[in-house]
């Protein structure tokens, strides 16, 4: 791809996070990198470019749709990678990937939809390696975090000589931010096909549903247990409850095991858990949690309380403004066991709201790597560990980002 005009074009670019990934490029990139906005209206992405200042002045501007495959080929053909906010994936990116396996192009994206990445694997896998594509999903929130760390235990305890990975528990001790109204309408979108489709019911079933061997799969030693609507942290006394983002990126992070041939251990078990806090209200918090879970999917599912819930919460495109979003936050801690009985932990944080300005930077920052970093050789559909890994996580500690390995006594 050395003779491709751009490095990076963003799909989606006048999208409320694709605003905020633009500004990210523009502020970050360099000016090395060449960069073009891509979406359907051109007055739009001309707007963003002059609010973008001169950093972006000379970005050329690709008039597309989600659902013109040919624009769509045409525009891969000039960049070495397509970044695409543009969602629900299932109904808006199998175009944009199909596009950048025949034509070579790596890929990034924001989805947390399990099935899309799992028809991706199916249908992209074989063209991408044959063209030299990474198609990596899940570039924000979902799933970077959970990945990078569960990478970043693994390859400390090898680098101590401790085994491999068993019982690994991610737990969200802070979390402050909003969720837009894209996550919002591929939840939704998931919710309609749960409920429409068995096939697909079956599917996300599967704890190996993104797996592209899945008859070699380790069978029972994918999840670490059951979850009660709370259970009590050992040494703590704190109440942890279900992670709504828990399916789709233990998934992933499993995915990245079986594309690094298990380096992480045959024996892997790993969940994502939320601390809720100590005592009675910690018990209330976790019970409540899991129950509006549960109401607000089935209430996605079916059409008259979908119009309701629709009503309620924010639309494609709607987020929180500045100052709010100035006082988001993440911490994640992730602890594991190795083989030899070793413990250890790993601390994934970052003073962003997770959702928005902090999915800006993680999806920017993928795809400066995609673009410019001395990547593995692998291609075909991969995710943020097994495509970027170290790179991503140097790229990410540069941008402020807390990513730490402690080993515990």
């Amino acid at each position: 791809m050395t003779d491709r005009e751009l490095d990076i074009v963003l799909l989606g670019a006048t999208g409320f996070v694709g605003s905020l990934t633009a500004g990210h490029l523009a502020e970050h990139a360099g000016g090395g990198v060449r960069i073009g906005l891509a979406g359907r209206s051109a007055s739009r992405l001309a707007r963003l470019r002059d609010d973008l200042g001169e950093a972006a002045a000379d970005w050329p501007l690709i008039e597309v749709d989600a659902s013109d495959a040919a624009g769509l080929r045409a525009m891969a053909s000039r960049t070495r990678v397509v970044v695409t906010t543009v969602g629900p994936y299932a109904r808006d990116g199998r175009l944009v990937v199909r596009a950048c396996a025949e034509e070579g192009t790596h890929y990034a994206d924001l989805t947390g939809e399990p099935l899309f990445v799992h028809w991706s694997v199916d249908t992209a896998t074989a063209r991408a390696r044959q063209t030299g594509a990474k198609i990596v999903h899940s570039c924000g929130f979902d799933s970077v975090p959970s990945d990078l760390g569960v990478l970043l235990l693994a390859d400390r305890a090898d680098a101590d000589g401790e085994g491999t990975l068993t019982d690994t528990t991610l737990v969200v001790r802070s979390l402050r931010g909003g969720i837009s109204g894209g996550t919002l309408d591929s939840a939704r979108q998931m919710a309609i096909t749960w409920r429409k489709d068995p096939a697909a019911r079956r599917l996300l079933a599967d704890p190996h549903l993104l797996s592209p061997r899945r008859d070699e799969e380790p069978e029972g030693a994918q999840e670490k247990g059951s979850l009660l609507p709370a259970e009590r942290e050992p040494g703590t006394g704190r109440w942890l409850g279900p992670f709504v983002m828990a399916s789709h990126n233990a998934r992933v992070v499993r995915l990245s095991n079986t594309l690094t041939d298990w380096s992480y251990g045959r024996g892997l078990r790993y969940r994502e858990l939320i601390d809720l806090g100590p005592g009675p209200r910690g018990v209330l918090r976790a019970g409540g949690l899991s129950a509006g879970m549960g109401v607000l999917f089935a209430g996605l599912a079916w059409k008259p309380t979908r119009t309701l819930l629709d009503r309620l919460l924010p639309a494609p495109g709607e987020g929180p403004d500045a100052e709010r979003r100035a006082n988001g936050r993440f911490r994640l801690d992730i602890t594991t066991t190795t083989t030899t009985g070793a413990r250890y932990r790993a601390v994934v944080a970052a003073d962003h709201d997770p959702g928005y300005d902090g999915t800006a930077i993680m999806l920017g920052e993928s795809a400066l790597s995609l673009a410019r970093d001395d990547l593995p050789e692998r291609a075909g559909v991969l995710t943020p560990a097994s495509a970027m890994g170290e790179a991503l996580v140097d790229r990410l500690r540069a941008q402020g980002f807390t990513l730490t390995v402690e080993r515990l006594g």
